[in-house]
C-alpha cells in the first residue's frame, strides 16, 4: 500500500524555508493525502529569502509570510530550525526516516566575474551586502566601507537595484523599515556621491521590472543620469521592443527616457546607468590586480551586441576606459551550493533534475529524492514564480507514490542526531514565534516594524525554557 492514508502517513522532509519550501508544504497538504512534513532550516528564523533578501525598503513583498504562517500552524507541519543538513543530519538519514526529500534550499553563493583583482578589498558580492543590511547571521561581520565616494555595481536585475537604492537612500527613507540597525549607522555616515549601475547589453536586455527601476527617479536626495545616445538602440533591440515578451523593456525604455530628458537637480548623490560594458579588471592603488592594496579603480570595455533578436549576446570591442571606484559590487546570477549526498552540477549551479526529480550523473532518477525553486532551475522569477514551479514537483512526487519505499518512516523522531543532548538545539515553530515577537517588540521603541536578531545565538538565548506545544491559529 502507497503512504498518504490515515493508517500510513505520507513522510516527506522539506530542506529549506522559502518560498518554494512552503509552497511545496501547501501542495502537499492540500493534496488529499494524509501527510507529515517536517521542514529543515539551518537558520532559527524562516522564510528564506522573503526575510533576508527583500530589500527593507519594499515590506509588501514580504507579505507572503502571513501565508507561510498559516502553513506552518497546522498539525501536520513541523518546523526543525537552526538544523544544517549535511552536517547535523546526513541525506542518507533522511531518506531512511522519510518517503520522500525534497529540497528548496535555494542559490546561496554568487557567480564570479572571472577577472583579475575580483577578490580585492572593496570588492564583493551583491549576496554579501543584501544579507548584511537585512541581518543575516552569515553576513552580520562584514564591513563595507563606504567611505569612498564612488560605488559601482556590475549587473543590471532588481537585486542591482536593491543594492544601489539602499547605498542612494537618505536614512529618513530607511529609518522606518526593518533594515539592520548595524547597516543604518554605517550608512548614516556614507560618502558615497555617485554609483554606476553598468550592464554588459543594452536598456531593451536589462532585466530590472518596471516598478523598482522607476523608484529610482523617486529618490529624496538622488538624481539618476543615463546619456541619451545609449538609448539609440540597434534594428535587433527595436524588434525585442515590439514583441509581446519584451513588454516589460519597452516600459523600462519609457523610464530611461523620462530620466535622460529631466533637468538635474542639486542632489547629494547621482546614480549613472550604463549600458554595454563588460569589467575586465579591477585595480589596487598600486596599478594592479594582485598586490596588497585595496580597489581603487575598474576597467572597462565596451561591447557591441550580435545575434538576432532576443539572441543577442555582448562582444568585446577592444575599446578600454577606467573608472575610479574605491567600492564595487557584483550582482550577475546566483549559484546553488552542494550538499553532500545529493548529485550537483556545479556549471549551473543546482541539482541536476528532471520534472523534479534528481538525477545521477546517467541521468537516471534517484527514488525519492526531489527539487523545486532555484536550486532545481537556477536563480529566475519572483516569490511568486516559486508556488508553480513547486507545485510541478509535489505532482512528481505524488505521481511516484507506488514507486517509493512504502515501509513505516519515523520522520524527526528517527534521526538520532536530533534527540536532545545529541545534537543542535531544534527550534520548532513555536520557538520562532517567541523570536518573532521579540524582534517585532524590540522595533516598536524604533518606530520600525521590527528589529531583526543578527546572530544565531542571540535568538538561542530567548529559548531556553522548556519545549513549548504548537501555537494555534489565532
Amino acid at each position: 500500500m502507497s503512504a498518504g492514508s490515515e493508517q500510513h502517513p505520507l513522510r516527506v522532509a522539506i530542506v529549506g524555508s522559502g518560498p518554494s519550501g512552503f509552497y511545496a508544504a501547501e501542495g502537499l497538504l492540500k493534496s488529499g493525502r494524509m501527510v507529515r512534513l517536517d521542514m529543515f532550516e539551518r537558520l532559527p528564523a524562516p522564510f528564506g529569502l522573503v526575510r533576508h533578501g527583500v530589500a527593507p525598503d519594499h515590506p509588501k513583498l514580504k507579505e507572503p509570510i502571513r501565508i507561510y504562517d498559516r502553513i506552518a500552524r497546522v498539525p501536520e507541519f513541523r518546523l526543525l530550525g537552526n538544523v544544517t543538513v549535511g552536517r547535523d543530519v546526513s541525506v542518507e538519514e533522511l531518506r531512511a526516516a522519510y518517503h520522500a526529500v525534497l529540497f528548496c534550499c535555494g542559490a546561496e553563493s554568487d557567480r564570479r566575474l572571472g577577472i583579475p583583482g575580483e577578490d580585492l578589498p572593496g570588492s564583493h558580492t551583491a549576496t554579501e551586502f543584501v544579507g548584511w543590511y537585512n541581518a543575516h547571521p552569515d553576513y552580520r561581520d562584514r564591513e563595507f566601507d563606504l567611505s569612498q565616494e564612488v560605488a559601482v555595481i556590475i549587473g543590471q536585475g532588481n537585486v542591482a537595484i536593491d543594492v544601489c537604492r539602499i547605498l542612494a537612500k537618505t536614512v529618513d527613507e530607511l529609518k522606518h523599515t526593518d533594515i539592520a540597525a548595524h547597516a543604518l549607522e554605517c550608512l548614516a555616515a556614507s560618502r558615497i556621491r555617485e554609483i554606476h549601475l553598468i550592464g554588459r547589453r543594452g536598456p531593451a536586455q536589462a532585466k530590472f521590472t518596471t516598478k523598482e527601476f522607476r523608484e529610482l527617479g523617486e529618490l529624496a536626495d538622488c538624481d539618476p543620469v543615463v546619456d541619451p545616445a545609449d538609448l539609440e538602440l540597434n534594428t535587433e533591440s527595436l524588434a525585442e521592443l515590439e514583441d509581446r515578451a519584451g513588454s516589460v523593456a519597452k516600459k523600462n525604455l519609457e523610464v530611461l527616457k523620462g530620466f535622460a530628458s529631466r533637468p538635474a537637480r542639486p542632489t547629494r548623490r547621482r546614480v549613472f546607468l550604463r549600458f554595454l560594458l563588460s569589467p575586465v579588471e579591477l585595480l589596487d592603488d598600486g596599478g594592479g590586480g594582485g598586490g596588497g592594496g585595496r580597489l581603487e579603480q575598474v576597467v572597462l570595455e565596451r561591447n557591441r551586441l550580435e545575434g538576432g533578436p532576443f539572441r543577442q549576446t555582448a562582444r568585446a570591442t577592444g575599446e578600454r576606459l577606467t573608472l575610479a571606484c574605491g567600492l564595487l559590487f557584483r550582482s550577475i546570477g546566483y549559484k546553488g551550493v552542494a550538499i553532500p549526498g545529493v548529485p550537483f552540477d556545479p556549471r549551473q549551479g543546482v541539482f541536476p533534475s528532471r520534472d523534479g526529480r534528481i538525477v545521477d550523473e546517467a541521468g537516471a532518477v534517484i527514488p525519492g529524492l526531489y527539487a523545486a525553486g532555484w536550486i532545481k532551475r537556477g536563480p529566475t522569477g519572483i516569490i511568486g514564480t516559486n508556488r508553480a514551479d513547486s507545485m510541478a514537483t509535489v505532482n512528481s512526487l505524488l505521481a511516484d507514490l507506488p514507486t517509493l519505499d512504502t515501509g513505516p518512516k519515523l520522520g524527526a523522531e528517527g534521526l538520532a542526531g536530533l534527540r536532545p543532548g545529541q545534537g543542535p538545539r531544534v527550534v520548532s515553530y513555536a520557538d520562532w514565534l517567541v523570536i518573532d515577537g521579540a524582534e517585532v517588540q524590540r522595533g516598536a521603541s524604533k518606530g520600525k516594524p521590527r528589529e531583526k536578531f543578527t546572530r544565531v545565538a542571540e535568538m538561542l538565548r530567548l529559548l531556553d525554557r522548556p519545549f513549548r506545544e504548537k501555537p494555534t491559529e489565532p
